[in-house]
């Protein structure tokens, strides 16, 4: 139950970093926030999915495959906004 809880709760917070990187986006147009954006939603849904299915755990390769894939956002924005300037 606790668990639940935990996990919606981070998944609230992932989506409210998702929609202020977005907002940032619109007002820059810079695709560094645009990808911070994406991967906050990607792991805001993740952690959605963890709370709210019950044989869902984090032990799971797909939830590290989903994970990999957020944070290969962010390293890769990191790394386009260092090479752009």
């Amino acid at each position: 139950m606790i668990t639940a809880v935990l996990r919606g709760a981070t998944a609230m917070g992932c989506a409210a970093a998702a929609l202020i990187f977005f907002r940032f986006w619109r007002q820059s147009v810079d695709r560094f926030f645009l990808f911070f954006a994406l991967a906050f939603a990607i792991l805001a849904v993740e952690y959605a999915i963890l709370g709210t299915v019950t044989v869902a755990t984090e032990w799971r390769v797909y939830v590290y495959g989903v994970r990999l894939v957020a944070f290969l956002l962010i390293v890769s924005a990191i790394g386009i906004k260092n090479r752009s300037a």
